[in-house]
């Protein structure tokens, strides 16, 4: 079971199922010859050839509407878009047309297709190459959202995305792809869909949160225990369906709840968190459910100090563990 990174994990993936399966293709811009923007397809053209792996235009309505085509004709595209930053132009060819040929054709079609999309900041790349936009597809139903957060997860909830038949999201921090190791089996895997995972186990508290952020969470757990505060850690991994009854069974066992994300918190994957603990976990809450994320301005800076107080971080999650504890 060897050590590998986050983005190691995503390309043995892929290549494992285009090997697997031929209707599989690839398309997005620099997919090819340069094997992508962070390499995820490095070597892939020259394996597969260029009929399988399809550098496309700088055009992300094209990206995603030819990946929709191919999807309802029998195969099973893996469409990138270079940044989630980038997306805007192929809302409605994701949000408008893929998440509804399930039920806009009574079953008749589907559309098994794959969007990765590299989201998130910390990687000093301001306004336009920083945003988290998974509340957005997590809103949209007939569509399922992932984000890993480890390469073990990576790679078994990819397996899954590429071989459901129905459009995932598959959203990947670009912090994570080099910044995150992990043993993975070399041997064939999935992971299910819509399912959390307790990532650390703990009496006292309950913290969920994804992707980057866990890691950090997970920090923060560990200064916590040291305080005596036991931290129990629930990773979503899909926010979309969202995990309610793994994350209702930790909550009613630790009385209390702290969403940390780094997307803003206002109308967001933390508000529908909060609202089901709310619903279902009201007698057996200590304290109020609480919430940590970014401030609320358009877009992460770019200067590394305002990042910094932009981005939720080990300390800011610590004091608001604290102030919990003590409610």
């Amino acid at each position: 079971m060897p050590e590998i990174t986050l983005i190691q994990a995503i390309r043995e993936t892929m290549r494992e199922e285009m090997r697997r399966d031929e209707s599989i293709i690839l398309l997005g811009e620099d997919v090819g010859n340069r094997g992508g923007v962070f390499l995820a397809t490095d070597g892939f053209v020259e394996e597969f050839g260029e009929d399988r792996v399809i550098d496309t235009p700088l055009a992300e309505s094209l990206i995603c509407g030819v990946a929709l085509g191919a999807a309802v004709n029998g195969m099973r595209p893996i469409a990138e878009v270079q940044f989630a930053d980038f997306v805007w132009p192929a809302i409605n060819q994701l949000v408008g047309e893929a998440s509804k040929v399930r039920y806009g054709t009574n079953g008749t079609k589907t559309a098994p297709m794959t969007i990765r999309i590299p989201y998130g900041g910390e990687v000093r790349g301001g306004l336009y190459h920083s945003q988290s936009i998974e509340v957005l597809f997590s809103h949209t139903p007939g569509l399922t959202v992932v984000a890993p957060s480890t390469p073990f997860d990576a790679k078994g909830l990819l397996a899954s995305a590429i071989r459901a038949n129905d459009p995932v999201i598959v959203l990947e921090h670009k912090r994570t792809y080099r910044l995150v190791k992990g043993y993975v089996p070399s041997d064939d895997y999935t992971l299910p869909l819509g399912r959390a995972e307790i990532k650390r186990p703990g009496k006292d508290m309950t913290v969920v949160s994804y992707g980057l952020i866990l890691h950090y969470v997970l920090q923060a757990a560990e200064i916590a225990a040291a305080e005596g505060i036991d931290i129990e850690v629930v990773d979503l991994r899909t926010l979309r369906p969202i995990d309610a009854a793994t994350i209702v069974e930790s909550v009613s066992k630790t009385g209390k709840a702290l969403i940390v994300q780094e997307d803003t918190p206002a109308v967001s994957i933390s508000s529908e968190v909060a609202a089901i603990i709310a619903e279902q976990c009201f007698f057996d809450l200590d304290g109020p459910v609480m919430r940590l994320g970014p401030p609320e301005i358009p877009a992460m800076p770019f200067s590394p100090l305002q990042e910094a107080a932009f981005m939720p971080s080990p300390e800011k999650m610590l004091i608001a563990i604290r102030k919990l504890a003590t409610l």
